[in-house]
């Protein structure tokens, strides 16, 4: 069986899998990262959103064949590592405005918002309404509202 590495949260990993398994499968299955859910399987609702080498992606769609061993994969799990805290700013800020419900799509929700602050800044300007109405991560329970406010309120401390 195939192997692939490649840098998980900090560190290097090396899986057996077939090409063609979604990078999804991998790190729930066989590496135990439960934090990307799994949704729909071709990147519409967005639950499972991670970074890679810090850009929003959704693994539910990309084969790990596609992953280098360069390629560095954060999840929720591994993001306040990024700041060195207990806490991602992003993840204080929605306990702070009370965001979850059900709670399933929230770590791909944080996990967007922390990529489209971040582009936001890199494009010379702080997250505003035009930036959010681009996030596209569906939430069953509807606390966009909520969620908005969240994003202000987390890029304000990242």
């Amino acid at each position: 069986m195939p192997q692939h590495t490649f840098k998980l949260n900090g560190r290097p990993v090396t899986v057996e899998a077939e090409d063609d398994v979604r990078l999804l499968w991998v790190l729930r299955d066989l590496l135990g990262v439960t934090g990307p859910k799994y949704g729909c399987g071709i990147g519409v609702c967005q639950a499972c959103t991670c970074h890679i080498n810090g850009k929003a992606f959704n693994p539910c769609s990309v084969p790990v064949s596609k992953i280098k061993p360069t390629d560095e994969i954060t999840t929720i799990e591994g993001l306040p590592a990024t700041v060195g805290k207990d806490l991602h700013p992003m993840q204080e800020a929605w306990l702070a405005h009370d965001v979850s419900q059900c709670g399933y799509c929230q770590p791909g929700q944080i996990m967007a918002a922390v990529a489209k602050v971040r582009q936001a800044r890199a494009a010379g300007h702080e997250i505003g309404a035009a930036d959010l109405d681009e996030l596209r991560n569906i939430c069953r329970c509807g606390t966009y509202s909520r969620i908005r406010e969240a994003i202000k309120a987390g890029a304000k401390n990242m």
